[in-house]
């Protein structure tokens, strides 16, 4: 049974993930993702880290999207329509919790988001590349402060190894305090 406090915190990423607003995730959403990610890279002038149309990182982000796709529905979509419904999403996540089975694409999903979120390229990720990679998503500065002081536990950034425990701890947590509850950048889920 999942808690109050976690499927807050699986719906928030259920939103944030349905980005046309439909109610279900689809395919079309994380193509949406994968475009809005691309272009705002190249916006930012992101060149340099290899976003341009055909280079390696941008085909990575694509192929990345696709593969979590293709996993999700299969793990989540339970009644085969080619959607993963709220509550589909939240059952999942209570599956994949107690299973360490079809956790592959979960940990390619999260050395991609690490890749993201890295945006200086270093091999970890500072304040700076944390505020500016959850800003993106609407998320304000003082809350993604916030949020990467209690997720770095005192430390200055942030290696692929710990946030690859925090990112899991974010998805199988009921502890309200524990410090992966706060990768996406926000202090709460209310």
């Amino acid at each position: 049974m999942v808690s109050d406090f976690r499927r807050k915190k699986l719906m928030f990423m259920f939103k944030f993930l349905d980005k046309d607003g439909s109610g279900s995730i689809e395919k079309k959403d994380f193509q949406l993702a994968a475009e809005k990610a691309a272009k705002e890279a190249a916006e930012k002038a992101a060149t340099e880290r290899g976003w341009k149309e055909g280079d390696a990182l941008y085909k990575e982000c694509f192929d990345t999207i696709d593969m979590v796709w293709d996993a999700l529905q299969k793990v989540g979509d339970s009644n085969s329509d080619g959607q993963v419904s709220a509550e589909e999403w939240v059952t999942m996540w209570d599956t994949v919790s107690k299973s360490a089975a079809d956790r592959d694409w979960l940990d390619k999903y999260c050395k991609f988001i690490f890749k993201m979120q890295d945006l200086n390229g270093d091999g970890f990720i500072d304040s700076d590349d944390f505020v500016a990679a959850t800003s993106k998503s609407g998320n304000t500065k003082e809350n993604a402060l916030e949020a990467f002081k209690k997720l770095a536990q005192g430390k200055s950034q942030i290696s692929l190894t710990d946030f690859q425990k925090l990112w899991n701890e974010f998805f199988t947590t009921e502890d309200p305090n524990a410090p992966g509850n706060f990768i996406t950048g926000r202090p709460s889920f209310d």
